[in-house]
This record gives C-alpha cells, structure tokens and sequence, in this order.
C-alpha cells in the first residue's frame, strides 16, 4: 500500500528539512555574551550601605545616657548638680535678701512699742528682740534650705526627664534607620524584579528564537500527521514536547513510521 502522492512528497520535503536543520549546531549567538539574571539595584546597594555605616550610630545617645544613671553625685557630667539652675544661687541671695529687709522692719516696729509704752532699751525689749531674732534666723536658714531643696528637685527631675530623652533618641535612630534600610532595601527589590522580568522576557525571546526553525518543522510535521491520520492503517503518536527540538524529532518519527507502513 503506497503512501499517497500528496503525502509523499510533502514527507519528504519535510524529512529533507528535518536532517538539514538537525545536521546544523542550534544558533546560540543571541545567548552568548549575554546577561539574563538582573544584578544588584542601586537601591539595594544604598541600603546596604547605609546598614553598614548605622551600625553603633546609636552609640553616643546610650552612652550619654549611661552617665545619667545612678545616685547623680558629684559635680560631674550627669551629675544633679550639672542640671542646678546657674541664676539658683542668685535666686536665693535675692530672697534672702528681702527677708532680712523685713526682719529689720520687724525690729524697729518692737523698738517703735517699746518706746510707744516708755520701755525702749529695757529688758522687755531686749528679750522680745532675742526672741525674734532666734524665730525669724530659724525661718531664715529654713527659708534657704527649701529654694536649695527645690532647687535639687528641679534639677533631679531634669536630669531623669534628659536621661528618658536620651535612650528615646536612641531608640527613634535605630528605628529611623531601620526603616529607611527596609525602605530602600523594599525598593531596590521592586526594581530589580522589574529588570529580571525584562530579561527573562529577553531570554524567552532569544530562545524562541534559537529554537524557531525546530518550532516551525514541528508544526510542518503536525500537520502531515494530521494529515496521515486518516489514513486506514496509520498509527503515529502525539508526542509530549518538552523543546521544539524533541517535537520535531519525534514528529518525524511519526512521519517515518508511517511511511515506511505504506511503503511496507
């Protein structure tokens, strides 16, 4: 049984196609030389830049803070006594100073009774005025110890509200870079995903390509079994293509199978 005419010379137009294309090496020169995985975005690269030189950045707030810990004693850096008001003494003088002033008027008004009842310069006057001398002397030094005790106050309390300001600091440097460094790092990953779609698409592009005149004998050859298929006595199969190159290759031993059946 021969294979019809019209099969027969398309079998083996085909089957000369077939050993001219798979007698030549694939073309590789649209691969060759050529990139295909996307490199390091230049935001990637600021991100870890700046990820290696924020390391420790936070250093200095935990140091400063680190001298505000403890009792606060002495004169020191962080010491309460560095936080003491420089106008605190000043403040005090002044009031000081005004107490006196009213302690003066204070004695004169016990000398004014004293000679208002004819008794200046006896020794009720003289008692009255030792007593509030000790009175208002112990008012006087209970006067400079509560500005010098509020003063203290004062400065403790800055000096805790700095400490809190410091370890804040810190903790607002590392997460500001944190997330700068996420940021950018986020970025850089979104761009070169970009480019790496790019130049896959670029790849695809030079395989089909490479592969285009085994993708088109594929074709050719389907259709001649397509052809052959209705054919009574004809058995070919549809091979599974996993390259153009093995679709073609197993599309012509379809074709053989069955032109060898006929001629047979």
């Amino acid at each position: 049984m021969a294979l019809p005419d019209y099969l027969q010379d398309t079998a083996k137009d085909y089957a000369r196609q077939l050993t001219a294309t798979t007698s030549a090496p694939i073309d590789t020169s649209k691969f060759t030389g050529r990139q295909f995985v996307a490199g390091e975005d230049p935001l990637q690269t600021a991100a870890i830049n700046l990820a290696t030189q924020g390391v420790g950045s936070y250093q200095p707030f935990l140091q400063q803070a680190q001298t505000l810990t403890g009792t606060g004693a002495g004169t020191g850096p962080g010491s309460i006594a560095s936080f003491m008001s420089p106008y605190q003494q000043g403040v005090i003088d002044e009031t000081l100073r005004q107490f006196d002033v009213s302690r003066a008027g204070g004695l004169q008004q016990i000398s004014d009774q004293a000679a208002g009842i004819g008794a200046f310069g006896g020794g009720r006057q003289g008692a009255l005025q030792g007593q509030y001398m000790a009175d208002t002397t112990a008012g006087r030094a209970g006067l400079a110890a509560q500005l010098l005790q509020s003063g203290f106050q004062d400065a403790s309390m800055r000096r805790a509200q700095d400490l809190q300001n410091q370890f804040a600091l810190s903790n607002f440097q590392r997460a500001g870079q944190a997330a700068d460094v996420a940021n950018l790092g986020q970025l850089g990953a979104f761009r070169q995903g970009l480019s790496q779609s790019q130049l896959q698409a670029d790849m695809d592009a030079a395989r089909t390509g490479a592969y285009e005149p085994y993708q088109r004998l594929s074709t050719y050859g389907t259709g001649i079994t397509g052809l052959a298929g209705g054919v009574a006595g004809a058995q070919f199969q549809d091979p599974a293509t996993p390259s153009p190159f093995s679709t073609a290759l197993s599309t012509a031993l379809g074709i053989g199978g069955l032109f060898g059946k006929f001629r047979s």
